[in-house]
């Protein structure tokens, strides 16, 4: 059995356009240095609101929504994203920084695809991308 690189994954993302929707400075600006770093495109919203006005320009391959976020968290963010028949397909990670069963359930109910526990690094950042990247296209 061959070991894969680090890099064989991040050459997997190369190009994938990614949103990071955050309200925190810090952990957009640190999503966008790790993903450029691999590759990909990367469009930032501080909101719910201003990422579902982006997402329809840039139509992203993957989004990932910090849940604890003013105006409209990011539950409603995900389910309003899922609802919309052009998006419903597009993979949603949720981003907390709480690790807990029912923040994760609560996520899956309004469709998110997979969870990610903040703060992250690199690795599980790209590494989640790439679960995306190398999966079939759905019909």
């Amino acid at each position: 059995m061959q070991a894969t690189s680090p890099n064989a994954e991040a050459s997997s993302v190369d190009g994938f356009k990614v949103m990071v929707i955050d309200d925190s400075n810090t952990i957009r600006r640190s999503a966008e240095i790790f993903l450029l770093q691999a590759g990909c495109q990367v469009i930032l919203a501080e909101d719910g609101f201003e990422a579902l006005a982006k997402i329809a320009d840039h139509r992203p391959d993957v989004i990932f929504v910090d849940i604890m976020m003013p105006r409209l968290d990011g539950y409603l963010t995900c389910a309003l994203i899922k609802k919309n028949p052009k998006f419903k397909s597009t993979p949603v990670v949720m981003l907390s920084s709480k690790d807990g069963l029912f923040d994760r359930a609560r996520g899956r109910m309004v469709g998110s695809d997979q969870y990610l526990t903040k703060p992250f690094t690199k690795e599980s950042l790209i590494s989640a991308v790439a679960a995306f990247a190398n999966r079939e296209p759905s019909l």
